[in-house]
């Protein structure tokens, strides 16, 4: 059943008016998935009869825009990734891991997508495998299934990584398995101290590099001295790192991700009206 008011019914209404405000801010990626939602579903995507075998009757149904943003597309996407997930689990023990970004790092994460959470991937990962190899803690070689989410309950940026990992891995040499404790994969106070000197090494690596840009209430930041002294605090406070089993198995974790792999932030389901004032819509 469609929704009575859909993300679509808004990009139509007030799309136009403000991709016009907005010249210069939106990037080309964001305006063509404003296009993709706009038309899906619609005489403009084209369309294919839909016939039912038994009493005859047809319809013409309008073909989906398949947009990975698009609210009304990606169930079926969501299914095929979660069935392909859960045959890669092995007859072991999982953990949920959770690596977060400071707010300090969030809001330059936000005006560099890319470069930096391209980073956010790359420093938790080898955090986990340096550790994970490490013969003090486990010794093996593990293997990750990671998933980015931008996004906190309260619909606020809140960038942050969620591992599935095996309750061990492979010996350095790959001829056995080694398991760890049952209720007990990594120290997360040390993985907390890896992944900010490595997050942060590298932070100043794209900074000197000339990848990160600055905007509007962060402008401030292309100053070099003005950056490092943002930095300083994040430097010295703790890094959230979260490691816990699932509490119903992997499979719950999985089901989890799989809602957010192939769904944006707004969903239909959480809008309740349009009005001259704006949007309203419900969240946690």
């Amino acid at each position: 059943m469609r929704a009575s008011l859909e993300v679509a019914d808004i990009f139509r209404a007030a799309g136009p008016s403000y991709r016009v405000t907005h010249t210069g801010h939106l990037s080309l990626d964001q305006l063509k998935v404003m296009s993709a939602i706009e038309t899906c579903r619609t005489a403009i995507m084209g369309g294919h009869v839909e016939a039912c075998t038994d009493c005859g009757h047809w319809r013409i149904a309008y073909n989906s825009c398949r947009n990975r943003h698009c609210p009304r597309c990606q169930g079926a996407a969501a299914r095929t990734w979660l069935a392909e997930r859960e045959a890669d689990l092995l007859p072991v023990g999982y953990f949920h891991v959770v690596f977060t970004l400071p707010a300090e790092v969030a809001d330059i994460a936000l005006q560099n997508k890319a470069a930096v959470y391209g980073l956010l991937f790359q420093a938790a990962s080898e955090t986990m495998t340096t550790i994970a190899a490490d013969p003090k803690h486990l010794g093996v070689r593990i293997g990750i299934t990671a998933v980015l989410h931008t996004w906190g309950s309260a619909m606020t940026h809140h960038p942050h990584i969620h591992m599935i990992v095996p309750g061990g891995g492979l010996s350095p040499d790959g001829s056995r398995w080694i398991s760890s404790r049952p209720a007990f994969l990594l120290p997360v106070r040390v993985l907390g101290k890896l992944f900010r000197r490595l997050f942060l090494t590298r932070l100043m690596g794209l900074y000197d590099a000339g990848r990160l840009g600055f905007h509007g209430s962060l402008a401030h930041l292309a100053d070099r001295r003005t950056f490092l002294r943002h930095l300083a605090p994040v430097r010295k406070k703790r890094w959230v790192v979260y490691a816990k089993p699932p509490f119903a198995g992997p499979e719950t974790v999985l089901a989890y991700l799989s809602r957010y792999t192939h769904r944006v932030a707004i969903s239909n389901s959480r809008l309740l009206r349009l009005d001259q004032t704006g949007v309203t819509f419900r969240y946690k």
